[in-house]
């Protein structure tokens, strides 16, 4: 089936069935393109509290299809690709941390929502790259903090906050895998470049940076910046986004290696519109969370929404 009747019957069945599409910025070009709404972790979880559809197709990886869950516990929510996974959440097993999380007992827990619903459940108050730095910084200087599971997003909040969280050791292979030297390299071949970069980045990386944000920041930073010319350090689906909204500026990504043109989240892109039309059709592949869990895992996810909200940082 060509890619034209593919959209066109994508649309009809989303009409006829109700179903609120989501799409995450790393995701491939044609699904952004599709998608009802398309954000990053912050955007996309406020817009599943807000939806009245009867069926939640969640265009990303399984976290985020347990996150929508999570916050709509009576609708259908479905994904693309059972197999969409995340090396994030995958480096923050359940056990483990529990384990871990017993060695701190007077620590509250702040997770990054780039975990499991299990992790969500041990933690006290979940944030994304979008608002970690305002919701560490609204709690009490004296404050003891686990962070987890990404050790370099923490580790950059401990540099600028001057905090002394204490670390799990998970990491986001496509971010980890970015390196200084290669960096480097790409800098002084494009001295008129500014370097834009994700939290999620090794320190290496994040010093040689211009702009440090979350997806969101990236994207509001490039479209208000006078500069024509970026390198940006993050999964390369979020050049979609940047190339809509400033066509005359020029982009390059930034990989670990001379030999690799792009730096792609091998789980976001498993994801087609191929599986999306079987999603839609079948109404295939739901999330399923019990009671406890969700009960459990929402309330670190309201105490993040309702700090953003007090702080101003969403409606």
């Amino acid at each position: 089936m060509k890619q034209n009747s593919i959209v066109e019957k994508i649309l009809e069945l989303k009409k006829q069935k109700d179903v609120l599409i989501l799409g995450h910025y790393y995701q491939v070009p044609e699904i952004q393109d599709i998608s009802d709404f398309v954000g990053d972790s912050l955007n996309l979880s406020q817009k599943v509290t807000n939806t009245n559809n009867k069926i939640i197709l969640f265009c990303g990886v399984h976290f985020m299809g347990e996150t929508a869950k999570i916050l709509n516990p009576s609708k259908k929510v479905i994904i693309p690709d059972l197999n969409a996974g995340c090396s994030l959440a995958d480096s923050c097993e359940y056990e483990a941390f529990k384990k871990f999380k017993e060695q701190y007992p007077n620590h509250i827990v702040i997770s990054y929502i780039n975990c499991s619903a299990k992790i969500k459940t041990l933690s006290d108050i979940i944030c994304t790259s979008g608002n970690a730095m305002q919701i560490v910084n609204s709690l009490p200087k004296d404050q003891k903090i686990i962070f987890a599971p990404d050790k370099n997003l923490g580790g950059y909040i401990n540099r600028v906050t001057g905090r002394n969280m204490v670390l799990y050791n998970g990491s986001c292979e496509v971010h980890e895998l970015l390196n200084a030297e290669h960096t480097l390299k790409i800098k002084k071949e494009n001295p008129d470049a500014f370097l834009i970069a994700h939290p999620e980045c090794n320190d290496s990386v994040l010093k040689l940076a211009d702009y440090i944000g979350s997806t969101q920041g990236m994207i509001k930073y490039v479209k208000e910046s006078e500069n024509k010319k970026f390198l940006v350090a993050t999964e390369s689906g979020i050049l979609h986004k940047l190339k809509t909204d400033n066509p005359e500026k020029e982009f390059i990504i930034v990989t670990n290696n001379a030999s690799c043109a792009c730096n792609d989240c091998r789980h976001m892109k498993l994801n087609t519109l191929e599986k999306v039309l079987y999603s839609l059709e079948n109404e295939t592949y739901e999330i399923n969370l019990d009671e406890e869990t969700i009960v459990k895992a929402r309330k670190p996810i309201d105490n993040m929404l309702e700090i953003s909200k007090k702080l101003g940082i969403i409606k």
